[in-house]
């Protein structure tokens, strides 16, 4: 049904003459490795082929119209694809991964429409030293920062060093229902400055988690603060994000804890360190740390990748990633984005992962 709709939606745009308008591009990434995973489950190791390891598998359609005197029209359908089984990422969305219309003025910005990357995902991806891919990287510990919003009006404005951002989403997953104007809704604004090798950015995002039958007043804040320093060949990561939730409904995003007066707080460390060892070769590690309040779980994560590029679309990698677990934390190596709980370890349990993969960006 997917396909036939799809079918039907290119070729009326075709047969509008939207093409001779527009420069519309298609693009995508294939991304597929195999990976060894211990204590999956529990006492279990597994082999297994896994697909958008350092980069989610995609296709998509990006397009702009020049509307005259610096004003464009601009839209962007990105659909998930599974490369080692051929499916779609999601079987209730087509284009899954973004959906939005929007328009971008010379000077002062853009704003856009639809389902859209959150600012955390835009922050993960310039501070996260693995980018926040899915094999893997932050979003092991948090996958807010790998995290989409529908329903969404965004803005990104760039004013000389500075960048400014904000989102504001009436419902964050799934469609808005009448009477519930605030259940659901998610805000976020961040600012980044970078000039020469020096990055530094920082997002505050706030999301309202009550539903029909739940605590209304439950939600998750989130702030963050990080930075990058680039110097010769390498580059250096560090950051920081803090977390507050509050009410029954929250999700309890560290795990299935007793929360202490239906309110659970945690700060997330991370560093780390990109080196470009030749033209072809580029090394990166990285060290998450995760304390949680009153309680012990505090856990670890430690990730190293080595990627060789066999020219500008197509690469190799090999990634690597130990999770630690105190007795009452179950934090795996592998994003908890899309990902079963079969492949996360019981309490206390550490876990081993490594991935090696072929990636080609079209």
């Amino acid at each position: 049904m997917k396909i036939k709709m799809l079918t039907v939606a290119v070729a009326a745009l075709a047969s509008t003459g939207a093409f001779a308008q527009t420069s519309v591009t298609m693009y995508g990434v294939a991304d597929v490795g195999v990976e060894y995973l211990s204590h999956a489950g529990g006492d279990h190791s597994t082999v297994r082929m896994s697909s958008g390891n350092l980069s989610g598998s995609r296709w998509g359609l990006r397009g702009t119209e020049d509307l005259g005197g610096g004003l464009k029209g601009i839209f962007t359908l990105e659909s998930g694809i599974n490369i080692d089984t051929g499916g779609s990422a999601d079987s209730s969305r087509m284009f899954n991964r973004q959906a939005f219309v929007g328009l971008q003025k010379d000077g002062f910005g853009t704003v856009t429409l639809g389902r859209q990357q959150t600012l955390l995902y835009d922050f993960g991806l310039n501070y996260d030293p693995m980018a926040i891919g899915t094999r893997y990287s932050i979003i092991g510990q948090d996958g807010a920062f790998a995290s989409r919003a529908d329903n969404a009006i965004k803005y990104v404005g760039t004013f000389g060093a500075f960048t400014v951002s904000g989102l504001y989403s009436f419902r964050f997953n799934g469609q808005e229902v009448p009477g519930q104007n605030n259940q659901g809704a998610e805000y976020s604004f961040g600012l980044n400055y970078a000039t020469g090798p020096l990055s530094v950015g920082a997002v505050y995002d706030q999301q309202r988690l009550g539903f029909a039958g739940g605590d209304s007043g439950s939600k998750i804040q989130r702030a963050t603060l990080a930075g990058t320093y680039a110097f010769g060949s390498a580059k250096v990561y560090g950051g920081w994000r803090w977390a507050n939730e509050t009410g029954v409904a929250a999700p309890n995003l560290t795990g299935n804890l007793a929360v202490p007066g239906n309110q659970l707080r945690s700060n997330l460390f991370w560093a780390g360190l990109g080196y470009q060892m030749t033209p072809a070769l580029s090394l990166t590690g990285a060290v998450y740390y995760q304390g949680v309040h009153e309680t012990s779980a505090d856990p670890w994560s430690l990730v190293a990748s080595a990627d060789y590029a066999l020219s500008k679309r197509t690469d190799l990698y090999l990634n690597m990633a130990y999770a630690i677990n105190k007795k009452d934390k179950d934090r795996g190596v592998v994003s908890a984005v899309g990902v079963s709980n079969a492949d996360q370890p019981i309490n206390g349990q550490n876990q081993f992962g490594a991935v090696v993969g072929i990636r080609h960006k079209f």
